[in-house]
């Protein structure tokens, strides 16, 4: 019974300041549309980021005077370290094929000999695919056998790295500010809401009401509006990616589309936690005053 009572109290909360709630939902979902487009740039981002660390490679060149033996020896071992994923060898004859494709003349016609090294491309897993980690597995590489060249792109990864952090760190102190305005506007809603009833709520002290009693009124208001203010953000972010994307900018649709399914109910569920954030806040802040 006295769930049922809370429960009505709660959205009748809501009925008897209209204007207020009405107010915290249109902010609240403006605050989770803006949520919702930098959830899925920054999700889109790191996706296409762990899809280039992905494609990442070593290109390792043998000595002209390495036995055949121990490069194939050599490329055991290598395939046998922590973060290698693949292990493509290539050998001389290989290398002069691959010339004639990429460049249409047999090198072998044109200088008599073939100058291509013996080679392996080496893939590692994405989690290794970091300048560190790299200059790790390349280390360890140069250790087995005197006199390879070890070739990756490190400036590239190196870039890639940085403008990673400094878009995170951009995404998430966005993100944590539009969250604080959220909570701080709802808490605004709700202290109204307080005020409008605080004779009640001296009544219910009165006859030995407990806090949590006082409380839960307000915290179901609060979170009727954040989910309210979550499903509606949810159906404009449909619309902005699902509808206009796809229509207009198909290729980048095809890229955020993944990410765009997990913001929906990250979103409702976001503004569930906003609002009953901001409520507790609101009410226990109320509650120590009085």
């Amino acid at each position: 019974m006295d769930l049922v009572f809370l429960i009505k109290e709660g959205f009748s909360g809501i009925w008897r300041a209209k204007l207020p709630a009405a107010v915290t939902v249109v902010t609240g979902f403006f605050a989770l549309v803006l949520l919702g487009l930098f959830a899925t740039v920054s999700m889109s981002f790191f996706d296409v980021i762990d899809e280039v660390r992905g494609r990442v490679e070593l290109e390792v060149f043998f000595s002209e005077r390495s036995a055949e033996e121990d490069v194939l020896g050599i490329v055991d071992r290598i395939d046998g370290l922590e973060g290698v994923d693949e292990v493509t060898y290539i050998s001389k004859d290989d290398a002069a094929r691959i010339f004639e494709q990429e460049f249409g003349r047999d090198i072998e016609r044109i200088l008599g000999v073939n100058p291509l090294p013996r080679s392996v491309h080496v893939s590692v897993l994405p989690l290794y695919a970091r300048p560190d980690s790299l200059e790790g597995i390349a280390s360890r590489i140069g250790a087995l056998q005197e006199g390879m060249d070890i070739r990756y792109n490190k400036v590239f990864l190196e870039r890639l790295e940085e403008n990673a952090r400094i878009f995170t760190f951009l995404t998430a102190g966005m993100g944590i500010l539009i969250s604080i305005a959220t909570v701080v506007l709802v808490g605004y809603t709700i202290r109204l809401a307080i005020y409008s009833r605080q004779e009640s709520i001296k009544t219910m002290r009165l006859v030995g009401a407990a806090n949590w009693f006082i409380r839960a009124p307000y915290v179901i208001e609060g979170g009727v509006q954040g989910v309210l203010a979550g499903a509606l953000a949810s159906l404009a972010v449909y619309v902005i990616f699902e509808q206009l994307l796809l229509r207009y900018e198909p290729g980048i649709y095809e890229v955020m589309h993944p990410s765009t399914l997990m913001v929906y109910p990250i979103l409702v569920g976001l503004g569930f936690f906003l609002g009953v954030s901001g409520s507790m806040l609101s009410v226990r802040q109320y509650l120590r005053r009085s």
